[in-house]
């Protein structure tokens, strides 16, 4: 299960991700669609804990994604 409640990430005044809520349930794939600049690959970076959320929070198998990551 990946769950995100108002997941947001910003750089400088650019954000890239603004206020994502998802639930994805297990079993079921999904697919993000969209053009370049979308925040497609931001969202994914920071699903799998490369890049921490700027506000917001988010789950993935019911571990925090912020679990493991240094906030900057």
């Amino acid at each position: 299960m990946i769950s995100c409640r108002n997941l947001t990430r910003r750089f400088g005044d650019f954000t890239a991700v603004d206020n994502l809520t998802i639930d994805i349930a297990p079993g079921n794939i999904c697919a993000f669609l969209g053009p370049n600049g979308a925040g497609k690959s931001t969202t994914v970076h920071m699903l799998t804990g490369l890049l921490a959320p700027t506000s917001g929070e988010a789950t993935v198998a019911g571990v925090p994604v912020t679990s493991g990551v240094e906030l900057q």
